[in-house]
């Protein structure tokens, strides 16, 4: 599995906003199959920056229903990802 397999996107919300000023940590979706070492490989790679620790949350999906009918999202996995100190990556700059 390459690096850019491994890592789907990051997860935007208040609370991974806030990690990652205050605790410099980033959230990102990844696959569901990798584990911490290439997850951790797979960002050092991609985004050029050294990782101090990863931990991962397999996270289950939702049941959702529209009327009578009733879905499910699929399952996935998240990785907290925290920097060393001095590195850091920005996904939304320029914008």
């Amino acid at each position: 599995m390459k690096h850019y397999d491994i890592v789907r996107g990051p997860v935007v919300t208040e609370k991974t906003t806030l990690q990652k000023e205050v605790n410099n940590q980033v959230t990102l979706r990844v696959d569901k199959s990798a584990n911490r070492v290439e997850i951790k490989a797979a960002v050092e790679k991609s985004f050029n920056a050294k990782v101090k620790q990863v931990r991962t949350i397999q996270v289950k999906g939702k049941v959702k229903q529209r009327g009578k009918i009733i879905g499910r999202r699929k399952d996935w996995k998240k990785a907290i990802i925290t920097l060393m100190p001095g590195q850091k990556i920005d996904f939304f700059e320029g914008v």
